[in-house]
C-alpha cells in the first residue's frame, strides 16, 4: 500500500476518527511531535517505538483494510515531519546545549532558551488551549500531566537545564525537617524528584514574587533545602527580578530560583543587572487602531468608575487604571483586573459601531483594553508569535507566562558558567 494523501496532525485530533485511541490531551500526538523533533540526536530514541505504534494505530483506523507496515509509518512520518519544522520558532539547527520545559505555558521559557542556541527535548503542560497555542509556534505538542508518571517515563537522560516555572503551593511541615519526604502531593515533589532521577547540570525555576512569604516564608525555605541538602545543589540565594528593568515595559516582579549540581564545582552566581534603557508602554502599542471590541461600552465604564470610587471612599487602592503611553503597564494577571488595571486612552478610533452586545454605546472618551498583541509584546514575545486562540484564552495564557527577555538575561548568566565546565 502507498498512501494516497498526505496527512497532518491535526487529523489526529480523534474528531474525524472517533476513537479513544487517538487522543489530543494523552501523550500519543506528543510523543509523535518530539519524535519529529528529535530525529537527529539521540533523544530520538526515547520516543522512536511509541511514535510507530501511535501513528500505525492511527493509519489503521484510517484504512481499515490495508495492511499498515512499518515503511508506510516511516513514511508518514515523513509527511508530518515537515509540518513541525515550518514554525515560527524552530529548534536551532546545531544546538549548544539541551534543556526540558516543565509547566510550559506557551513556551516564554523555549523562546528564550533557544534564543541562546538551547534544544528543548521534553516540554509538558496539561492545559489544552496552551498545547494548541505551543504547537501553532513550536510544532510540537507538549506531554500532559506531569504528576503522571507515563509522563515521567518520556523524559529522556543527559540534558544539561530543567527550566519550571512550577505553581506556589504550601507544604504540611509542621514539626518537621522540611525535607524531600514532606514535599509529596506537590507540584514541586514531581519537579524535584525529576532532579533526583535525571540530576541535570543546572537549573531555573520561576514563581511569583509571593513565594518569599508564603506561608510565613516555610514554602521557599523548604523548597530550598530540598534543593541544597537533598538534592546536592548549589542554589544561591533567590532573587526578585523585575520585567520593566530588561526591556519591556510591564512592572512585573517573579522570584527566579537558579541551581547547579555541585561535582561541576560552582559556587558563585550573579543574576543579570538591569538595562539602562527603559521602555514605555508607546513602545508595545498597537501599530494601527484595534477594532472596537476592544473600547469599554460606557456603562461598563461608568461602573469601573464607581467601583473605584467606593474603594477611595473606603481608602483603598482597587480600581482601574489608565496607563498612559510614557507610562509601564502594571503586572498583566489572569483575571478582569488584569486587564482593568492596564486600560489605556486610544483616540484614533473613528467607528462607535459595536461589534459585540454591549450594555449602552462604545464610550467617546478612547478607553480602551489593551489587545492581546500587546499583552504578548509586554511579556516580550516577537511579533511573529501566532496567537491562534480566542481573546480569553490569549489574556490567560500571556497572563500566566513569563517576561521572555528577563528569563533570557538570566539563562544567559546560566549558560555562561555551564560552558567554563
Amino acid at each position: 500500500m502507498e498512501l494516497r494523501e498526505n496527512i497532518s496532525i491535526d487529523e489526529f485530533n480523534g474528531k474525524k476518527f472517533k476513537t479513544k485511541a487517538i487522543e489530543p490531551v494523552d501523550n500519543k500526538l506528543a510523543v509523535i511531535t518530539h519524535y519529529l523533533h528529535n530525529k537527529k540526536n539521540g533523544v530520538s530514541k526515547f520516543y522512536k517505538e511509541d511514535a510507530y505504534t501511535f501513528v500505525k494505530q492511527y493509519l489503521e483506523i484510517k484504512y481499515p483494510k490495508e495492511e499498515i507496515t512499518t515503511k508506510i509509518a516511516d513514511k508518514a512520518l515523513q509527511y508530518l515531519a515537515s509540518e513541525v519544522v515550518n514554525v515560527p520558532f524552530p529548534s536551532p539547527e546545531k544546538p549548544k546545549f539541551k534543556f526540558i520545559d516543565l509547566f510550559a505555558g506557551i513556551g516564554g521559557f523555549r523562546i528564550a532558551m533557544q534564543n541562546l542556541g538551547g534544544k528543548c527535548v521534553f516540554t509538558s503542560e496539561w492545559d489544552k488551549q496552551a498545547q494548541i497555542t505551543y504547537k501553532a509556534n513550536f510544532g510540537e505538542i507538549p506531554f500532559g500531566d506531569i504528576t503522571n508518571q507515563e509522563t515521567k517515563n518520556y523524559i529522556p537522560d543527559n540534558f544539561d537545564t530543567l527550566c519550571a516555572g512550577f505553581p506556589c503551593q504550601a507544604f504540611s511541615i509542621a514539626g518537621k525537617r522540611g525535607g524531600f519526604e514532606d514535599i509529596r502531593g506537590t507540584l514541586f515533589f514531581d519537579v524535584a524528584e525529576i532532579i533526583k532521577n535525571k540530576q541535570p547540570k543546572a537549573l531555573f525555576l520561576e514563581n511569583v514574587k509571593g513565594l518569599t512569604n508564603h506561608d510565613k516564608g516555610k514554602t521557599l525555605a523548604t523548597i530550598l533545602n530540598v534543593l541544597r541538602n537533598d538534592l546536592n545543589y548549589f542554589v544561591p540565594e533567590p532573587q526578585i527580578m523585575n520585567a520593566k528593568n530588561f526591556g519591556i515595559p510591564q512592572n512585573r516582579e517573579r522570584i527566579y530560583i537558579v541551581g547547579f549540581r555541585k561535582d561541576l564545582n560552582i559556587t558563585e552566581f550573579e543574576y543579570p543587572k538591569p538595562l539602562n534603557e527603559q521602555k514605555i508602554f508607546a513602545d508595545v502599542k498597537e501599530e494601527k487602531v484595534p477594532t472596537t471590541k476592544y473600547y469599554l461600552s460606557t456603562q461598563y465604564l461608568q461602573t469601573l468608575i464607581n467601583h473605584k470610587s467606593r474603594h477611595e471612599s473606603k481608602g483603598n487602592g482597587f480600581g482601574y487604571e489608565i496607563i498612559k503611553d510614557n507610562g509601564i503597564a502594571n503586572a498583566i494577571v489572569v483575571g478582569g483586573m488584569g486587564r482593568e488595571r492596564n486600560l489605556v486612552i486610544d483616540y484614533r478610533i473613528t467607528d462607535f459601531t459595536p461589534e459585540t452586545k454591549i450594555k449602552g454605546v462604545v464610550n467617546r472618551e478612547g478607553v480602551r483594553k489593551m489587545t492581546p498583541r500587546e499583552w504578548a509584546r509586554l511579556q516580550g514575545f516577537p511579533d511573529n508569535y501566532k496567537i491562534v486562540v480566542a481573546d480569553a484564552s490569549a489574556y490567560k495564557q500571556f497572563g500566566n507566562s513569563v517576561a521572555v527577555p528577563a528569563i533570557q538575561a538570566t539563562a544567559k548568566k546560566i549558560i555562561e558558567l555551564l560552558e567554563t565546565k
